[in-house]
Parts: C-alpha cells; structure tokens; sequence
C-alpha cells in the first residue's frame, strides 16, 4: 500500500511524461496527432481490400473480425517490446531524481493504452458505416476488459523493464517471443477453429487455453463481433490473472530495481 500510495503522489508526473510521448510522437510531422487515426484506418483499408478480395475467409466480414482484435494485441505487444527498453531509455533521469522507478513503464504503459483507446474510435466509426452495429448492453463490459488488459500488460512491462536493465539482450528476443505469441493466441483466427481442431487432443487443447491472453481477446470479440455478453467464467478468470500479474510485476520490480543505479 505505502507503494501505491507513494505512485499516486508522484501521479503529476506520470501524466506529464504521457503528455510528452503522446505530443513528441507525431511533433515533426505535419498532420501530427491525425496519424494517431490515420494508422488504423489506412490498416483497415488494406485489410479489407487482402481478405475480401485476395484471401477471402470463410468468417463473415473478417476485415473486422480481426481488426478488432488486432487493435488490443499490438497495445499488448507494444508495451513488451518497446517498454522492455523504458528504464534504458530514461536512465540520466533514473540516475540523477529521486522518484518512484515504476513512474516510468506507467507512464509508457499508458501512453499505449490512451493510443488504443483513440484508435477504438476508428473501430466504432467503422462498425457504425459499414452498417455492422454494436449491442450497447455488450458493449458496457467493453471498459472492464480494457482495464483488465491494461493492468496485465503493466504487470508484464514492469518485469520486462526491470530484467532489461540487467540483460540488455531481452529486447531482442522480446520480438521474437512476441511473434510467436501472436500466432498462439485467437488475434487472425478464431477459438472455434483451435477447439475444432484440437477436439480429440483434449491435453493440447487445455495447454492451449493456458495462454493467458486468450480470453482476453476472445472478450474484445465477443463484445465487438458476436455483439454478446463476454462469458463471465473467463472473464472472472482474466481479472484474477490480471491483477496477480500486476501484482507480481510490482513485487519483481521492486526488487530488481534495488541495483538499477549501479549497472546503468
């Protein structure tokens, strides 16, 4: 708790570093913070034209089906690769001012999070043209998933930083563990395609349903997609793991943290 306590003092600070990533991201160039809604919106258009043209799936509209779980995983994936260097990257600030280290990942943590809430405007914009919908009783559990990804990729982003500081290597191998990830989780292909290919690998099928980032996603499309309750079951589950992830993540930071000023 005096941990916590001591952050929400130094909150001031979290907010201005925010500010300072969000304004210096997009400073020299001249549509500036539009890009914030460009990306997602020319990736959508490349999207839409791959796989309803050239790859057609046999999901409905699948241009959506993905992108909307596309729009979490690269927060999620963001904050592992990039974050893993945020001490690093801050280290003349870490060695000469006194304030809590966890400032630092937060804040980066945050500025993601803030990114993909922007770029969730563009995903609502296009469900509501293209004619699509959304159901609004699915849609107010949509704000409890999103805290629950944003608290479970600050637990991950605080040990990655921590661990960083001490094996400058991790931030390689970061990408590649990413990239597998991806391909391990329900982001270009739906749970329904694993459970009907694993239905008579019962031990591969749990093993599967391990990864913890999978009812997270699956929540995002259940919501956005399926226009339905996220099954409460797995969402329970993902909020316990997102806060012990958080906490554990607090816990490793602050240990690893004690050697910080000697190896920077």
């Amino acid at each position: 708790m005096s941990v916590l306590k001591e952050i929400f003092e130094y909150r001031t600070m979290i907010f201005s570093l925010v500010k300072k990533d969000l304004r210096a991201r997009y400073k020299a160039s001249v549509l500036g913070f539009l890009w914030t809604f460009i990306n997602p919106l020319l990736q959508l258009i490349v999207y839409t034209f791959v796989f309803s043209i050239i790859m057609r799936s046999d999901i409905e509209q699948y241009y959506i089906f993905l992108f909307i779980a596309l729009v979490p995983w690269i927060f999620f994936s963001s904050s592992l690769t990039a974050g893993a260097g945020s001490i690093l990257a801050q280290k003349d600030m870490v060695k000469k001012i006194y304030f809590p280290r966890e400032v630092i990942p937060i804040s980066f943590v945050t500025t993601g999070f803030v990114n993909m809430l922007l770029t969730f405007l563009v995903v609502f914009l296009v469900l509501i043209v293209t004619g699509f919908g959304m159901n609004l009783e699915a849609l107010a559990f949509l704000p409890i998933v999103m805290l629950i990804e944003y608290f479970f990729a600050l637990g991950i982003t605080l040990i990655v930083s921590g661990l960083t500081v001490y094996f400058r290597d991790l931030e390689y191998i970061l990408g590649i563990i990413t990239m597998i990830w991806q391909y391990l989780t329900p982001v270009l292909y739906s749970q329904s395609m694993v459970e009907e290919q694993l239905k008579d690998h019962p031990f591969m099928l749990k093993a599967w349903n391990l990864n913890p980032t999978t009812p997270i996603i699956n929540a995002y499309r259940e919501i956005l997609y399926y226009k339905q309750i996220p099954d409460l079951a797995n969402l329970t589950s993902a909020i316990v793991l997102g806060m012990v992830v958080c906490v554990i993540g607090f816990i490793s930071f602050r240990k690893l943290q004690k050697g910080f000023a000697e190896v920077l």
